[in-house]
Order: C-alpha cells, then sequence, then structure tokens
C-alpha cells in the first residue's frame, strides 16, 4: 500500500468518533460508503460489472434504462477466457475503468473468478476457468486494466462459491490440497500480480465456517500468505456474525443494512464481543480504500466509447471458438439462410447482476445486412420457447432448403442459464436441437453458431459441417460472428473448459448441486481436464480445442537446463509455423506432468500459454518459463508448498489432447515427509486405471481437511434459515410473499424472474432480506411470526424488544 495513502487514512481516523468509524464499516446504501463532508472524508461508489458497467441509478434520461446507466457490454468472462491473451483483457479492463470515471464510479464489482467445477453452475458465463493458472493470468489482465485509471477493483467471490443452488447457506466440504491447489490458486495468482484494491468475500461456508467470518480466509491465509494489503468486503447481505466477521479480517458489509449495523459494532466492542484491534484496523482499511479511490481521481484518462464498441468486437472475435470445419468455412458466397430467433435476438451476456444496458447492441442478422450478403430468414423458434414448434421448423426448413450454406443460430436461452440458479443437464432446449437436425435433414450445407455460457452437449455434431461458438459474445456479437464466418476475421480462441459428453461424465456428477445444506467436493483435485485427462475418459472437446482457417506446426522443442533446484528457472522454447495459406493466431500451450509421485496427482496440468500472430509460413520461438514454486503442490503433512523432487515430463501443444512435442525436467529440490493417503484414500491415486472414480464416505474423509457432516442436526427456524422456511405459518407465509414481490420489483433484465423466485429468493437467508429494506431486529420479528410467536414477532417489528 502505498505509504502517502496509509498516512492520511489514519488522519482520517484520529478525527473520527468510534461511532463514526462503526459506520464506516457498512455501506449508506445499496453502492456507497459513509461519507464525512465536514472533515473531507469523500463519498465513494461501488458497481457490478465484470465485462462492462453496470451503475444504478434513481434518475431517468436517455442514457438510463431500467433504472441502469448504459455502458459498453464487453464479452462476459467465460468468453474472453477464451482468448488466452492476459493483454487484451487489460485493455478491455482499461476500457471498463474508463467508463467507470465517465459514470464517477470508484470500485467495480469483479472479475468473478470461481473455478468452473460443473458445467452446470449458472453463472459459469461470469467465471474464467477450469484452471486455475489461466483464471490468475486473466483475471491480473482485466484487474490491472481497470486499476490503471484509478479505479479499483474487487476480486470475487472468495470462496469456493461454485454453484448457484442454495448459495447463502450452503456448506462447502473442500479437502486441503484442492483448497490450495485449485479453488484458491486462481485468486492467489491474480492477487500476486495485480494486487485488487478490494476482495468479496462469498456468501456460502467454507469447511462449517461462513467465508465472511473465516479468520483462516480472510486474515491467515490472504493476508498473512499472500501478503494481501486491500479491503475485504462482504457480498451483499452476506454477513452473518457481524463482531465475529470483523474480528476475522472482514472490513466492509455491504450493502448497508437500515442503519443498525453501527449499533451492533458499537455494542459489541462495549462489550468486549469484538476487539479493539480488529474495530480499528477495519476503519483504517476502509479509510484507505476511499482515500485510494479520491486519489484515483486525479489520474488523467480519456474515454472513447467508439474505440470501446471498436474493442468489444475485436475482444469477441478472438474469444470465438471455431470447433468443426469440414471445409465450408469461410463463406466464400453463394445463397444463404439464416436460421434462429438469436439471429435477430442475439443472447449476447447473461442474466443476473452482472447484466448491462449496452449503448450499442448489434445482431448477426443486421451484420449480414451491412455485409452486403443476401439471405432467407426464418425463426425457427420462439425467444424462449423450449419445445419444438413445428411450424416454424417448417418455414425454416422452406428457407434453408437448396441454399448453398444455412448459418444456424442456436444455444442456450435466459430461462436456462443465469444467477440464480443452476442448470438441470447439459442440452440444450429440444426446440433449438430438433431445428438443426430437421434442417441438416433438408440441407448438408449447415453452420451451427453457438451462443451459450458454458459447455452444452451436441448430439447434432455429425450431422452439420462446422460450428463456431460464440459463448456470450457481447455487444458486437453480431458483426464480429458475420466477420468470422466470412473469413474477414480468423477465428483463433479456444476452449477454456472441458465439453463433456454427457453431465454423468463429470468428476462431481452426483455430488453438484444435490442438497440444501451442503456441497461435498469429493473429486478433490481432479476436476476439470485434471480428471478426464488422467481417466482417458473420452470427451466432445478437450480443455484448449479450437480450429482456424490456417493451419501450425510444432518443432524443436528446448529447455536451457534439464535440472533446476530451489530459486532456479528452466527456459522451455518451442517453435511454432504457419504452415497454412492465410494469416493466423495461434495459442501455444505448456503442460507438465510428474513422472512418479508420492502423492496423487493429474496426469498434466497446465503452466504456460502464449498467443503469437504468425503469417503465412512465417515461424516464431515461443518462451516459457518454470520454476519450482510453479511445479509445486501443496503437501498437507508439512501445511506448505512443496516442489517434489524427481523427474518431470514437459509437453507442448496446441491443446490438453493434441501434444506432439515434450522433454523431461528434473527438480533438485530438497525432500519433505508427505502423508500416506493411499491406504485409506486408494480411489485418488488410481484414478487412471478406475472404471469409475466415486470416491465413497469413507476415502473422502480420509483427506486432510474433510469432516462430512451431520445430517441429521436439528436446524431451528432462524435468520439463516432460508425465507421458505417461513411457510409453515401464515404470518411467515404474508413475509414470503413480500419477498417474491421485492425480488420481482428488482428483477434483472435477463433473468427467468420464476425460476429465480423460486430457487433463489426461497432459498436465501431471512437475514439476506435487509436488502428488501428491513432491519435485523425487523427480521428476527419475522422470525418469531415464522414460529407462531405472533406476539413477540410483532413487538420486534414495531421496533421494541420482544421478552425473552
Amino acid at each position: 500500500m502505498n505509504r502517502k495513502i496509509v498516512e492520511k487514512a489514519k488522519a482520517f481516523a484520529a478525527k473520527l468518533t468510534d461511532e463514526q468509524k462503526a459506520r464506516l464499516l457498512s455501506g449508506v446504501d445499496f453502492w456507497h460508503l459513509y461519507s464525512n463532508e465536514e472533515l473531507g472524508i469523500p463519498e465513494i461508489m461501488v458497481s457490478d460489472g465484470p465485462h462492462g458497467l453496470r451503475q444504478m441509478v434513481e434518475r431517468t434520461g436517455d442514457d438510463v434504462v431500467n433504472g441502469t446507466v448504459k455502458s459498453t457490454c464487453f464479452p462476459a468472462g467465460g468468453t474472453t477466457a477464451c482468448s488466452f491473451d492476459p493483454e487484451l483483457m487489460a485493455r478491455v479492463g482499461k476500457a471498463i475503468g474508463e467508463e467507470a470515471r465517465r459514470q464517477g464510479v470508484h470500485v467495480v464489482l469483479g472479475p468473478a473468478v470461481n473455478h468452473k467445477r460443473s458445467p452446470l453452475c449458472g453463472r459459469n458465463f461470469e467465471y474464467i476457468s477450469e484452471d486455475p493458472y489461466l483464471t490468475g493470468e486473466m483475471a491480473a489482465g482485466i484487474i490491472n486494466g481497470i486499476q490503471s485509471v484509478g479505479v479499483g477493483t474487487s476480486i470475487k467471490h472468495f470462496a469456493c462459491n461454485s454453484q448457484e443452488k442454495a448459495r447463502f447457506v450452503n456448506d462447502s466440504i473442500v479437502d486441503e490440497r484442492a483448497l490450495r491447489e485449485i479453488y484458491l490458486r486462481g485468486f492467489e495468482r491474480a492477487i500476486a500480480k495485480s494486487n485488487p484494491w478490494t476482495i468479496m468475500a462469498s456468501y456460502n461456508l467454507l469447511n462449517g465456517v461462513h467465508a465472511t467470518e473465516n479468520k483462516r480466509l480472510l486474515t491467515d491465509i490472504t493476508r498473512g500468505e499472500w501478503g494481501y494489503d486491500g479491503l475485504i468486503m462482504t457480498d451483499w447481505a452476506a454477513i452473518t456474525n457481524i463482531p465475529e466477521s470483523y474480528d476475522a479480517g472482514l472490513d466492509l458489509e455491504m450493502p448497508g443494512s437500515a442503519g443498525d449495523t453501527h449499533e451492533i459494532i458499537l455494542a459489541a466492542l462495549a462489550e468486549g464481543r469484538l476487539s479493539r484491534e480488529g474495530f480499528e484496523r477495519a476503519a483504517q482499511t476502509v479509510l484507505e480504500l476511499i482515500v485510494r479511490a479520491a486519489e484515483g481521481e486525479k489520474i488523467e484518462y480519456t474515454c472513447n466509447m467508439e474505440k470501446h464498441y471498436a474493442l468489444a468486437r475485436e475482444a469477441a472475435e478472438q474469444s470465438a471458438v471455431l470447433l468443426k470445419n469440414d471445409g465450408i468455412l469461410p463463406y466464400k458466397g453463394g445463397s444463404v439462410a439464416v436460421i434462429g430467433s438469436m439471429a435477430k435476438r442475439p443472447r449476447y451476456q447473461g442474466g443476473g447482476s452482472s447484466h448491462i444496458e449496452p449503448i450499442v447492441m448489434d445482431s448477426p442478422y443486421e451484420a449480414f445486412q451491412q455485409a452486403g450478403i443476401a439471405f432467407d430468414y426464418a425463426d425457427g423458434y420462439g425467444d424462449e420457447e423450449l419445445t419444438p414448434n413445428a411450424k416454424l421448423i417448417a418455414e425454416a426448413q422452406q428457407a434453408a432448403r437448396d441454399k448453398d450454406i444455412v448459418f444456424i443460430f442456436a444455444g442456450l436461452p435466459a430461462s436456462i442459464e443465469s444467477e440464480g440458479f443452476d442448470r438441470d443437464d447439459i442440452s440444450m432446449p429440444d426446440s433449438h436441437i430438433r431445428l438443426i437436425e430437421d434442417i441438416a435433414a433438408v440441407n448438408p450445407n449447415v453452420v451451427v453458431i453457438l451462443s451459450c455460457g458454458s459447455a452444452v452437449s451436441m448430439p447434432w455434431l455429425n450431422k452439420v459441417k462446422g460450428v463456431l461458438l460464440m459463448y456470450l459474445g457481447g455487444c458486437q456479437l453480431g458483426k464480429a460472428a458475420v466477420n468470422l464466418l466470412t473469413g474477414k476475421a480468423n477465428p483463433c480462441g479456444k476452449l477454456p473448459e472441458t465439453f463433456p459428453l454427457r453431465i454423468e461424465d463429470t468428476p462431481c456428477h452426483g455430488w453438484f448441486g444435490n442438497e440444501m445444506y451442503y456441497a461435498e467436493y469429493r473429486e478433490s483435485i481432479f476436476t476439470g481436464y485434471r480428471y478426464y485427462d488422467t481417466a482417458k475418459k473420452e470427451v466432445l472437446f478437450p480443455f484448449g480445442s479450437g480450429l482456424s482457417y490456417t493451419t501450425f506446426a510444432y518443432s524443436d522443442m528446448k529447455i536451457d537446463s534439464a535440472s533446476i533446484g530451489e530459486g532456479g528457472t528452466a527456459k522451455v522454447s518451442v517453435t511454432v509455423t504457419n504452415t497454412g495459406s492465410v494469416a493466423g493466431r495461434e495459442i501455444a500451450m505448456l503442460f507438465v506432468g510428474k513422472e512418479k509421485s508420492e502423492l496423487y496427482r493429474p496426469a498434466k496440468e497446465l503452466k504456460g500459454f502464449k498467443k503469437v500472430a504468425l503469417q503465412p509460413g512465417e515461424s516464431t520461438v515461443v518462451e516459457f518459463e518454470l520454476t519450482p514454486d510453479l511445479l509445486s503442490v501443496y503437501n498437507t503433512r508439512t501445511n506448505a508448498w512443496y516442489a517434489e523432487p524427481g523427474e518431470y515430463r514437459l509437453y507442448a501443444g496446441p491443446n490438453v489432447a493434441e501434444l506432439p512435442l515434450s522433454l523431461s525436467l528434473t527438480l533438485t529440490t530438497p525432500e519433505q515427509p508427505t502423508n500416506d493417503l493411499e491406504p485409506k484414500a486408494d480411489c485418488y491415486y488410481h484414478v487412471a486405471t478406475l472404471k469409475q472414480f466415486r470416491p465413497n464416505d469413507h476415502q473422502f474423509e480420509s483427506l486432510p481437511g474433510v469432516k462430512l457432516p451431520d445430517r441429521n442436526v436439528f436446524r431451528p427456524l432462524t435468520l439463516e434459515s432460508p425465507v421458505g422456511e417461513l411457510n409453515r405459518t401464515f404470518a411467515g407465509r404474508q413475509f414470503v410473499k413480500i419477498a417474491k414481490r421485492h425480488a420481482l420489483k428488482t428483477a434483472v433484465a435477463g433473468m427467468d424472474v420464476e425460476k429465480m423466485i423460486e430457487e433463489g429468493v426461497l432459498e436465501m437467508p431471512i437475514r439476506a432480506s435487509i436488502m428488501a429494506g428491513f432491519t435485523r431486529s425487523q427480521l428476527e420479528g419475522i422470525v418469531w411470526l415464522g414460529k407462531g410467536k405472533v406476539f413477540k414477532g410483532l413487538r420486534m417489528l414495531r421496533g421494541r424488544k420482544a421478552k425473552k
């Protein structure tokens, strides 16, 4: 932290009373922090916006839609991850920061870097990857870009918040190695390379302790091991026990809680339930953020919106993934049919808190027209229609028949994929599947352009000649898609996640999203390609898949040192050549696997990647650096990172399943004692040979850090109970109706409101209703009403404490 900022914050703190300091520790409303004009403490504003800015305002105007100020909608985080380009992410981040400065926003609430544990997670479109190394590199890029213009970021959701199902009350049961090597590693790398101004603690519990009051997470690891010196805030209404949270390392509760948090803090301070040290640290940290934001306003910037729109298009082009091309692309002329409602009304972003109102929006339908390409069009399905519509399909068949090429726009509608709920399976809706199959039956020259936020199954894949995955491509998706289809731009994106054949093949199947109160991460470190590659499980598309209109060859892999010890560095180089006839970009990847190990390990892990642009016939040397730290695993016996000595195999190529080059590297690092878990947890050591990887209770609980919960525990009605539990009584049901009405009033465009209410609102804890303007004491009264204690409940609702 800059010394000037620290000293200025201390000067402010010295002038504040305890009451004023207590008010600092909670937002004054949904988006603003406490200010004091008399003392010169300015007001700062935070705003949603992992892939653009979503500033909520109460005013109206030409620049406001549905209470949201318009901004540039860049491709979602799961989309730009396909670019494997931290520099592109930094440029996107800088543009978002410039728009934040223009709108008076001081902290952008993003990026979202939770691990993609399952393709079913409803918020996967925001998350970067199933690989923590890639996640950390890409997150650092966007953080550095935003913060370069004096705007802060909030890396989220910390930690192990990889599902939407009961996200407010769910307890993530995670073993220590998976926690360190998978779920914290992306955060750790991003924080080390970018130092985000804030971290957002998540809703869920982690191994029995709420993330917002988890001292090990917020203090011991984050500030102790990682040396983080920024602010830690809650996700909205995530705080549970206020005094414990601030002593654990939390600094700021968001949003404001109808003004009663400071009273609770002062009472806890007076009674010794909150330490003076924790109180003063939190106040000082909030003041440092305010001063940092004020200093950021002094940085010069420009905000050229036209350049931002062009950047959004470039990001979409470089993030699109060409999954199949049987010589049909790029389009070379001839008669065209454009099919699918998504061509006219594209799905270009996700639903929920990240939903942006774009200043400009461009559809593929319009982009084909602007490109001067004549075509016949048919909807093929209704916008949110999930079952096949025979009439619309027949019209589409008529439009597609005898055309030289048919472009079908399909994917996942918002009703299937959004914040607030998880998907049921990885299928596209029947209306889209049937349309593709029926069009392919009358015309073999079909290209499918997919818009979705995560992996989908493709039972129709062998019936079409081309597949271009746009993911959720932002406000310039239309122009980007047409540029790619016509060859004006060359696809270069690669998958940051595996596309499995079936949901049953995923390593967390059977444990993901199947319980209200618990999420057991039984697969441990074997997530994504770490499992599929080790188990030799067939997949639809492996991690790193992605084609181009040109071809590339890998050769001449070298290493400057065959062995390194502690503090050493090995430089690895590979020659990449464009062997095709057009210019293109290639993403070279370096994977590393341990030949023999005392620990259970995946077959290989990503340890480097680099994007290069090459003209036809051009070659370049791509270089990577490896250190013992980069190759370390977490040793649960010594509770430290361990660079295990011995031989490692290095692999280079375009994706995890296609690695034509390899060589060896030996680490001469010191040996450490390790836990011998094989007798009890043998399945983790034999993933490669097991017919089915399904750890049982005994095997999972043998992993350090795991304690399976008692599912027979009695759960009385409390502030932590889901809102749906209030349906037990008549008075409670009235509050549930109020909660539903509030959800309808505040629902964001792009969300399936009905599903969000059933799977989101009813699963959130009663205490989270502070977001609807209730005080905690009023919510305690509602709990009494839910218990049938009407008199006590009404006394609390009227602002008087109930007698015990």
